[in-house]
């Protein structure tokens, strides 16, 4: 990914897929902060699937 030397820190978006179809996604500064998220998200029973990506 292209860095623009600007920026001082990168985003993370952590997306929740849910079994009835439903999407819900949050934007952390912190890498770790975001897969913690997404492993608390993990252990709920109404969540299929969760993904972290890098945005811009």
């Amino acid at each position: 990914m292209h860095r623009d030397r600007r920026r001082k820190h990168q985003h993370w978006q952590v997306t929740v897929f849910y079994h009835d179809g439903e999407r819900f996604a949050r934007v952390y500064i912190d890498r770790d902060r975001a897969q913690r998220f997404a492993q608390r998200q993990k252990k709920s029973p109404i969540v299929k699937a969760t993904r972290i990506l890098e945005v811009d």
